[in-house]
């Protein structure tokens, strides 16, 4: 080892360490200080949602309208968001899609309503509504971002629709005369929950009652209960804003800012213990180079790492300053003929070879030429190949199996006998690779072999 590679490491292990530091400042992320007035700038904050789902004559507070069996229709709307704070938002809403009921019901006494109107449909043109929006529960909320929102709605808008009234016995007539929209004000009241799928998109699952300021809804003025329709809806927000940006409604501030005084303090820490150990290592930093360079016997291995010193000069050494060994020469291979006396001996113990049916165990009058093969690789250390077939009789599977048992079975006796293990294969090939037809006794006989093979 030459005394110019070992300064070259010494020189790398003593600025190790302020390369290491130096590489720890440039790449450590600059510390940005969070106050609870930075606003909501670095956040997603706008959104629009479509959504589909049940339109029903029907609230929860207050049963149905006029009519004893309502319907569920299909309703449809859209929304545009804009999240003000992590728990509150303005929501404006549209909806559309078609309201009925009918009398087929009877009352809860079980009479018959005593109603002049048989059944009604109301085409919901439009409902626009402003709402606040407010997150009432956000699972995991000792986390910095959540996934899992509970949310309530109250807001205020106008709702356009035309209803149709069929009186009993009668046929369908518009309610009011022309056909025209009647527009009244609706108060939207809902709740639900939305699922954080990525920073783009949300899953909003959601039912909102519309209690209206009048009694046309169902096209039958019945004082003094105003009407009201209720929606169920199930819909995808997209959200918008810049790359990296998280979604604000999902995002718990408190935790936000305490994870940053958090990181601010840890910083500060680190960058003090650093000094103190930077200051503390450079008084030893001399002495340990001294230590590290010197080389008494000049083999290349300094005093501190050499475990063999006084090595004579000129020697050869490892890393440890210790004599490297020196190498034997290749041994030469002995060329392994077969002969055809071996062969002989191979042939007779295939044809020998007997196997109890349908089992690996080998019966005993295949012993004695099995003793020889195993002499004969003893004595000569040939190697052998053992490739156990059957015939087609039964599973191919079981027959995959039992010849590879077999195989081995033969390859465990002669190893008992002294043969080197590492120097037999058995392998075994099932019904794959017939020598004689398994239409016949005597070929299916013929295929139920292990076949040696020495090399």
């Amino acid at each position: 080892m030459n005394t110019k590679f070992l300064r070259t490491v010494i020189a790398c292990a003593c600025l190790m360490p302020l390369a290491v530091k130096a590489q720890t400042t440039a790449t450590r992320t600059p510390f940005k200080a969070v106050s609870l007035f930075d606003g909501t700038a670095d956040y997603r904050t706008f959104s629009i949602g479509v959504n589909g789902g049940a339109l029903a004559p029907v609230s929860p507070t207050g049963g149905s309208n006029d009519f004893t069996k309502w319907k569920a229709d299909f309703g449809y709307g859209a929304y545009v968001k804009w999240q003000i704070l992590h728990s509150l938002a303005l929501r404006a809403d549209y909806l559309g899609g078609k309201l009925s009921a009918n009398n087929d019901n009877n009352l809860g006494n079980g009479s018959r309503p005593q109603s002049p109107y048989s059944e009604f449909e109301t085409k919901l043109k439009y409902t626009a509504s402003l709402s606040a929006v407010a997150t009432v529960l956000n699972i995991n909320w000792l986390h910095r971002e959540n996934f899992v929102g509970l949310y309530l709605s109250a807001g205020a808008g106008l709702a356009g629709y035309s209803p149709r009234i069929t009186p009993v016995g009668g046929a369908a007539q518009d309610y009011k005369t022309g056909g025209g929209n009647i527009n009244e004000l609706v108060i939207p009241v809902g709740a639900g929950v939305k699922f954080k799928l990525t920073d783009l998109l949300n899953l909003d699952l959601g039912y909102t009652t519309y209690f209206t300021d009048g009694d046309n809804l169902d096209g039958y003025n019945k004082p003094p209960q105003k009407d009201k329709f209720s929606y169920g809806y199930a819909g995808l927000e997209f959200v918008f804003g810049a790359p990296g940006k998280k979604q604000l409604q999902f995002t718990n501030p408190a935790v936000v800012l305490y994870d940053e005084l958090q990181a601010q303090k840890m910083a500060n820490d680190q960058m003090q213990a650093r000094l103190n150990n930077a200051l503390a290592s450079n008084d030893s930093l001399a002495a340990s180079v001294a230590r590290l360079t010197a080389d008494e016997d000049g083999d290349g291995v300094s005093n501190f790492f050499d475990k063999c010193p006084g090595t004579p000069a000129g020697a050869k050494v490892d890393g440890s300053g210790c004599p490297l060994p020196v190498p034997e020469p290749p041994k030469v291979i002995e060329k392994v003929t077969v002969t055809e006396e071996d062969n002989r001996i191979v042939r007779e113990a295939v044809k020998n070879l007997e196997f109890a049916t349908g089992k690996s165990d080998i019966k005993p009058h295949s012993y004695e030429t099995l003793n020889r093969v195993a002499d004969l690789l003893v004595k000569r250390g040939f190697s052998l190949k053992l490739a156990g077939h059957t015939d087609n009789v039964g599973r191919p599977d079981k027959n995959m199996i039992l010849s590879k048992e077999r195989a081995e079975s033969v390859k465990a006796y002669l190893v008992a006998r002294g043969a080197n293990p590492s120097r037999i294969e058995a392998t075994g090939y099932g019904q794959t690779q017939p020598i004689a037809s398994n239409k016949t006794a005597q070929g299916r006989q013929t295929n139920r072999r292990v076949e040696f093979t020495i090399y």
